[in-house]
């Protein structure tokens, strides 16, 4: 995996129409395995994110967050010929991934039948707000309603009355992978037996999926689960704890750990307390069992027990803000972070993709792209004459910035 030639997906094509989170999350961990995705906007301000904060300059670092590696196609996609455009990047694909409401795609005369009876082998991948079926398959959805509706929320926040979202769009990026992973099933699936298929998927598909553990003890149980801060739902003793200066996360998930740490607090009693003698009666007991151990942890500093903890092979860390998380050695060694150029020739630091292959790290291949900004090159790979793009150009039918007019493109 030395080059990008030899990725996993090198040499296959995805015609990208999504927008915001879900579907170019998906997109941009398809172009970190090698996919050239070709995100195809309107001209009339192309993906919305582009216009959310938060903002350096004028460049949406949400944007930016969420389309490494991608190429830039702007077309007008209400002209009949834009639509003609359209169809032609779909035949040309290998996938069409899309974020639209159901049956949206069709009314941009990319039907989903009419695509995969002109191409049987086509890949058509949907991610939607509430799935393609119900009373809520036309209505608008976005991450935080997802998480309200999937239940979600109501495990995640300090009590029963204070109960918040999490901190980043977690439904829409996991969405985002489950499309990635629908997507690289279905691609297995074309290899064995020649046929495409369609992928789908829905926010609250995905954050029903998400309720683990949580949503399988309300089904089988009947008892509806609550938020309890940052004490763990099942496994005791696992949390945050106060130490002599700042808290610190501890994370006991077996019988082992749970007596090495009675130990390593000097207190190996706690082990043969019959309160706490199994993880359900410690559970039970919550309350009682962390005061016991933050008044034990209260004799050394977050930055003396943590050392302590890891060579026990007990689970533990600090809490970082972001800061100080890219600041962290381990952060560092794996070389999340790599520094990149917009086509203005700004320096970008993005986050890379967590998929390692053959022990090698992703590399971020292009910077998020401005809109239009590799119109002319995608023109070009359907076979567009220098004459006709120009005309597509001048009549208005799609974007190209102006640097990349009249720039011999690569045969």
């Amino acid at each position: 995996m030395g080059n990008p030639s030899e990725l996993p997906l090198n040499g296959i094509r995805i015609l990208d129409l999504s927008r915001a989170l879900a579907g170019p999350y998906a997109t941009a961990l398809l172009s970190d395995l090698g996919a050239t995705i070709i995100k195809t906007e309107s001209i009339r301000g192309g993906d919305s994110s582009r216009s959310w904060p938060p903002f350096e300059d004028d460049h949406s670092l949400y944007f930016d967050s969420a389309n490494r590696g991608k190429e830039s196609i702007a077309i007008d996609f209400y002209s009949p010929t834009g639509r003609d455009l359209l169809w032609q990047l779909a035949m040309s694909a290998d996938v069409v991934v899309e974020n639209f409401r159901p049956g949206v795609l069709s009314t941009m005369g990319l039907d989903p039948q009419e695509l995969r009876a002109a191409k049987p082998e086509l890949i058509i991948a949907s991610v939607s707000g509430f799935g393609a079926t119900g009373p809520l398959a036309q209505a608008p959805g976005l991450d935080q309603v997802a998480q309200g509706m999937s239940g979600l929320m109501s495990v995640t926040g300090a009590d029963a009355q204070n109960m918040f979202r999490v901190g980043v769009p977690i439904i829409d990026m996991v969405s985002g992978i489950n499309t990635a992973l629908g997507i690289a099933a279905a691609l297995v699936g074309r290899a064995r037996t020649g046929a495409g298929m369609e992928v789908a998927t829905s926010l609250l598909e995905t954050g029903l999926a998400l309720g683990a553990f949580q949503g399988q003890k309300y089904l089988s149980t009947g008892e509806v689960p609550v938020p309890l801060g940052n004490t763990h739902p099942a496994l005791t003793p696992y949390g945050v704890f106060a130490t002599a200066d700042i808290p610190i996360i501890i994370a006991v998930g077996n019988e082992k750990q749970w007596q090495q740490l009675c130990t390593l607090l000097g207190a190996p009693e706690l082990v043969q307390r019959p309160e706490y003698g199994t993880g359900k009666l410690r559970h039970a007991n919550v309350c009682a069992l962390e005061g016991e151990l933050e008044a034990l942890l209260a004799v050394r500093t977050a930055g003396e027990w943590l050392p302590i903890l890891r060579a026990a092979a007990i689970p533990a860390g600090p809490i970082y803000n972001y800061e100080q998380a890219f600041a962290d050695e381990q952060v560092k060694a794996l070389n999340m972070v790599q520094i990149i150029h917009r086509a203005d020739g700004t320096p970008l630091p993005l986050v890379r993709g967590p998929i390692s292959l053959n022990r090698l790290a992703p590399r971020i291949r292009k910077a998020p792209p401005t809109l239009g900004e590799d119109t002319i090159a995608v023109l070009a790979d359907l076979d567009l004459t220098p004459e006709q793009i120009a005309g597509l150009v001048d009549a208005g039918i799609v974007l190209a910035p102006p640097a990349t007019l009249g720039q011999e493109q690569p045969a």
